[in-house]
């Protein structure tokens, strides 16, 4: 299946292709700073207040940064959007990052929102665009 027809900002194609479905990667991470709130109705909806979590190069000749994320709860934003009104995927951890002890849930999306990451035990590094999900092609509507 050719993915790039329903993504924008592909980071690097051939290689985020090259699996079962199509990786995504990480632009921004958030943490939570102040509680959102839901109510049965929806007249109370209210969004959490999110920071970009801090990241840092490791030397400083490097291109990008790493995020060195402790255990806890995050929400990750990918640099791809993706657009598809005919078709939903399948939104899945990639096995490097649940071999590091860091997971998102599975999620059935036509669109990417922010996603919420879980990091356990001594926590993570991850760089700017790491590849962190793969999208899964999954039914027609």
């Amino acid at each position: 299946m050719d993915y790039t027809q329903f993504l924008d900002d592909v980071v690097h194609e051939p290689t985020q292709a090259e699996g079962r479905g199509f990786d995504l990667t990480v632009a921004e991470v958030y943490e939570v700073t102040e509680p959102g709130r839901v109510d049965f109705g929806g007249g109370e909806l209210e969004a959490a207040d999110l920071e970009p979590s801090h990241s840092e190069k490791r030397d400083p000749d490097d291109d990008y940064e790493w995020w060195h994320l402790t255990a806890g709860q995050y929400l990750i934003e990918y640099n791809e959007s993706l657009a598809s009104e005919d078709m939903t995927f399948t939104l899945q951890t990639r096995d490097e990052l649940l071999a590091r002890g860091a997971f998102h849930p599975t999620l059935h999306v036509t669109e990417l929102p922010h996603v919420p990451l879980a990091v356990g035990g001594a926590g993570i590094r991850l760089k700017a665009n790491a590849r962190v999900s793969t999208l899964v092609a999954g039914e027609a509507e």
